[in-house]
């Protein structure tokens, strides 16, 4: 299983992103316990109280490094995923039978299922994020809440390539950027970032209801020695580089 983990991140962060220090992150999410304890701290402390008795549903789940932190600390976790090779390796992680291979516009789930919807760097890859809105908003039950975390389309960080960016780079000038910068830029073609407000206004559409905007990684150092101008704009225009927030029905 680790050998099979191990070529799904190589092909990622090397062959699909190009990023010159793939081994690195290759081996942190061989050993991912560190790197997704964090992330639910972050979600516990977004919703208020423990996952422990609830039901959860991560919504891109990828390799299943999420389901198992959850499942540890108490919840009861399923995952869908569109990738076939993920969701192998995340039944092998997690059990089978709580990980679907399905696509997020249209989950596999009774409606009023879960406590939790948990979804992070997954909108911004699908084909139709009102649709997948409308989805979670079905399977949670009547007092569920969402916690979703997406990149904003107003970033200077571009979080797939972990590159500085230009927030609202137009696609065509974000491919010979990529390409400047010795990258491969197809991956750039399957985003659609979006703002905050065009976030909440999908989420009202599908019948839910924002409760509580988070940080959304504004004081996540990048660029280097251009940091302080970055954190300069994110401060004057009132931008926050992820959409992360908390809603419910």
């Amino acid at each position: 299983m680790t050998a099979r983990l191990a070529a799904y991140y190589a092909r990622y962060y090397r062959d699909t992103l190009g990023i010159p220090g793939w081994r690195e992150l290759v081996e942190v999410r061989l050993a991912d316990a560190a790197y997704e304890a964090p992330r639910l701290q972050r979600l516990e402390r977004a919703l208020g109280r423990p996952l422990r008795g609830l039901r959860l549903l991560n919504v891109g789940c990828g390799t299943g490094g999420f389901n198992v932190a959850a499942e540890a600390a108490g919840a009861a976790a399923w995952g869908v995923d569109v990738d076939a090779e993920a969701v192998a390796i995340a039944g092998m992680r997690a059990g089978s039978g709580r990980i679907v291979q399905a696509a997020a516009e249209s989950l596999p789930f009774e409606s009023r299922t879960f406590d939790v919807a948990y979804c992070v760097s997954t909108l911004e890859h699908v084909a139709d994020a009102s649709r997948t809105l409308h989805e979670v908003a079905r399977v949670l039950r009547p007092d569920g809440l969402l916690y979703l975390h997406t990149p904003s389309r107003w970033s200077c960080f571009e979080s797939h390539y972990k590159l500085l960016w230009i927030p609202g780079l137009p696609r065509p000038l974000g491919r010979a950027y990529l390409r400047a910068r010795g990258r491969p830029p197809l991956f750039l073609e399957t985003l659609s970032l979006m703002s905050l407000g065009e976030c909440s206004r999908l989420l009202a559409s599908a019948g839910l209801r924002t409760i509580r905007i988070l940080e959304g990684d504004v004081s996540r150092a990048v660029g280097g020695p251009l940091w302080p101008l970055v954190r300069s704009y994110y401060r004057l225009f009132r931008v926050r580089p992820s959409v992360e927030l908390v809603a419910t029905r």
